[in-house]
């Protein structure tokens, strides 16, 4: 593999791991910036849950699965953290919101996968 096609294929992974740490941040942070705001909770939940498992399932195809579960498990941890973050509150909802999302980001993967089949072919 050449080192421009190694750089290439570590990307989803190192994009993953960006994602991962700004969710991280804007989640438990006390005042999140506003610029970072969707304008509904449950949609940035949503959003940022859906972003993962896209950028995941790219970065770990034979893994989507098991990515899932983690990433719903991270969203609950989120929420307990968030009950020792000042001016946070946890709340079902948003875990709820964060399955959606990861629902969302499966089948769109899963979508994305047999259209690049297709034109693979």
């Amino acid at each position: 593999m050449t080192p421009i096609l190694r750089r290439l294929h570590a990307l989803p992974s190192a994009l993953f791991a960006l994602a991962l740490v700004v969710i991280s941040y804007l989640a438990l942070s006390p005042a999140p910036p506003q610029a970072a705001d969707l304008g509904w909770d449950k949609l940035n939940h949503f959003s940022a849950f859906g972003t993962l498992v896209l950028l995941g399932g790219l970065a770990w195809p034979a893994g989507l699965g098991r990515l899932a579960w983690a990433l719903l498990g991270y969203g609950g941890l989120i929420e307990i953290l968030q009950t020792q973050v000042p001016g946070r509150s946890a709340e079902w909802a948003d875990l709820l919101a964060d399955g959606i999302g990861i629902l969302l980001g499966l089948a769109l993967t899963l979508v994305l996968r047999r259209l690049a089949g297709r034109v693979r072919r």
